[in-house]
């Protein structure tokens, strides 16, 4: 007997977009770099990470914009919805926004990076892990 292999499908608020992601997250955190608020017009952006090829867009297509060097941030052209971010750093994953999934309630996140950037007014008492600047880059904050 085979194990069967979780779908997290997904899709923009227009529903132009759709995706199915496949198997176990690599991770889920929460971003509060200038970068990820700026493109989101949130204090913060929540995303799931997963291997590319585990990543399946079954309608529409993306429109991408290169945010900064070796970075791109990918969104629905006909309502705006932010989607994925790639980048050359992390080419071994692609970032979806989780409140894409159809239930983002499936994926919790286990971590805040960036956490260095964070606004001063918000205030998170979850207990999460926290990083300075992202989980591959040094011990978490104490």
């Amino acid at each position: 007997m085979t194990k069967t292999e979780t779908n997290y499908p997904g899709g923009c608020l227009c529903g132009a977009i759709r995706f199915v992601a496949t198997g176990e997250p690599l991770w889920a955190a929460h971003c509060h770099c200038q970068s990820c608020r700026r493109s989101t017009g949130a204090p913060f952006a929540t995303f799931v990470g997963f291997p590319p090829d585990r990543i399946t867009f079954t309608a529409g297509t993306l429109t991408a914009y290169a945010s900064s060097p070796g970075v791109v941030r990918s969104f629905c052209g006909d309502c705006g919805t932010p989607m994925a971010f790639e980048a050359d750093r992390f080419a071994d994953e692609t970032h979806l926004y989780l409140c894409t999934l159809d239930d983002p309630s499936a994926v919790s996140p286990t971590m805040h990076v960036h956490a260095g950037e964070q606004l001063a007014w918000l205030h998170l008492n979850d207990g999460l892990t926290r990083f300075r600047t992202s989980s591959r880059d040094g011990p978490p904050l104490p």
